[in-house]
């Protein structure tokens, strides 16, 4: 007889298939006439970027995992794209309508068990739909999706109890509900072990009082995976995560944060006043949220590497034909040396980046720790995203100060990178930590 295990993998290659295959059961595409946002005498259509884009060609990816791409850039170019200038002037995208097509398609839980509708893949394939959505003209909506993927779920998913991942994990996977990750706070960023945020228990139910920031998917969240204080024991010891109904008495939308970036997506300041929840809301063992927090951490920043880089892609391949047809004293732009080849080293950067990423990846399947490498990733990330961002649109000149054109949208949005999910100053501690440089206490 075959395993549990064996049948669920199984079953998941099951659903990947019909949805590679025929994906007109998941979802209906829709026409839409697009706005440009950008003339044909400034740019040229968006551009794919320069990674390899078959299976033969690739260290990890299978048929399957460009298959699950093709599928996923169809429901990009189709359903979202055309809307997200729209979206980026109002501030909000549609996180219930948008989420519901995905996760039909099977794309908010690609690595999730398919007892709770995931497909049951193992990580790469979160990170192949991580690098095309990438391919969103944006960075806030995707970052949106991956709060719901690859943020709030992963600890529910390994260590929930099967009444917690019906009623939370298998909603957030078929798009039902929208979740929001509740860890950062006013006085507590990256240094997560001093939040201040308490759950105390009275009986079967803990009472919280406190207070989260930045909170992506905030404004439209069902539930949020909250990190609380619920003993008075050491910092790393005496958290726990609780699965938390945004609609219970008690929490308060206080503010919709305006942001340099990330325009889509909605971030909110959340205060609890004497919000009671079952203590059956906890996410696996009590007083190791800190714990469990820290492993999801390390998909959040993989899957935050895996994004940016076909985005960086995208933007250097329309920076080269920008300046392939704008002139300067008689010639294209790209043909002066100190252009070409600041593009070639970008490039490269991109590269390494890739497969430092796809090394990473490939160990975290195999079940090793990449806490390091992953750390490393969202450095490099951050920083060169920074660095790529600045260099192209210098070569934009006037039109890359306008919001008329990609290449301003990721200055702004990719200045996060730096900062959320650890700064970059976090990481190299981290770094340092396994290099047993730190100084001894």
């Amino acid at each position: 007889m075959l395993s549990s295990t064996v049948m669920a993998l199984r079953a998941g290659a099951q659903r990947l298939n019909l949805l590679v295959n025929s994906s007109e059961r998941f979802y209906k595409f829709t026409s839409y006439v697009g706005v440009r946002s950008l003339s044909e005498n400034v740019s040229s259509k968006p551009v794919t970027g320069s990674a390899p884009d078959t299976a033969g060609d690739h260290l990890i990816y299978t048929q399957e995992h460009f298959a699950l791409k093709e599928s996923l850039r169809k429901i990009i170019d189709q359903e979202i794209n055309p809307h997200v200038d729209q979206w980026e002037a109002e501030g909000k995208f549609p996180a219930h309508k948008v989420f519901k097509i995905l996760g039909n398609a099977g794309f908010l839980g690609v690595n999730k068990p398919v007892d709770y509708g995931g497909l049951g893949l193992d990580y790469s394939y979160s990170v192949a739909v991580a690098e095309e959505l990438g391919h969103i003209r944006c960075g806030g909506i995707p970052m949106a999706i991956g709060v719901q993927t690859d943020m709030t779920t992963p600890a529910l998913a390994k260590f929930g109890s099967a009444e917690l991942k019906k009623e939370f994990l298998l909603p957030s996977i078929m798009g039902d509900k929208v979740a929001c990750l509740g860890v950062s706070e006013v006085g507590a960023g990256s240094d997560v072990s001093s939040i201040t945020t308490k759950a105390v228990r009275k009986g079967d139910e803990y009472v919280i009082n406190g207070g989260k920031m930045w909170t992506t998917n905030g404004t439209q969240a069902d539930w949020m995976c909250l990190l609380a204080n619920t003993s008075d024991g050491p910092p790393h010891r005496n958290k726990s995560l609780i699965c938390l109904p945004m609609n219970l008495p008690g929490v308060h939308i206080a503010r919709k944060i305006d942001k340099l970036g990330m325009w889509s997506s909605d971030t909110a300041e959340v205060f609890f006043d004497d919000v009671h929840v079952p203590c059956k809301n906890v996410i696996g063992q009590e007083g190791m949220g800190f714990t469990y927090q820290m492993l999801q951490f390390q998909e959040e920043r993989l899957w935050a590497v895996a994004n940016i880089l076909t985005t960086m892609d995208i933007i250097i391949q329309e920076t080269i034909q920008y300046t392939r047809q704008r002139k300067i004293f008689k010639q294209p732009v790209l043909y002066h040396q100190a252009v070409h080849f600041r593009l070639a080293e970008l490039q490269t950067e991109v590269e390494l980046l890739r497969s430092l990423l796809h090394r990473a990846t490939a160990l975290y399947i195999k079940g090793n720790d990449v806490t390091k490498l992953a750390s490393m990733a969202k450095l490099k990330g951050g920083r060169l995203a920074r660095e790529l961002s600045d260099s192209c649109l210098q070569y934009w000149g006037g039109m890359g100060f306008t919001n008329d054109v990609l290449v301003s949208r990721f200055y702004r949005d990719s200045r996060l990178m730096s900062i959320g999910a650890g700064a970059d100053e976090v990481m190299l501690g981290i770094i340092c930590k396994y290099m047993d440089t730190l100084p001894k206490k």
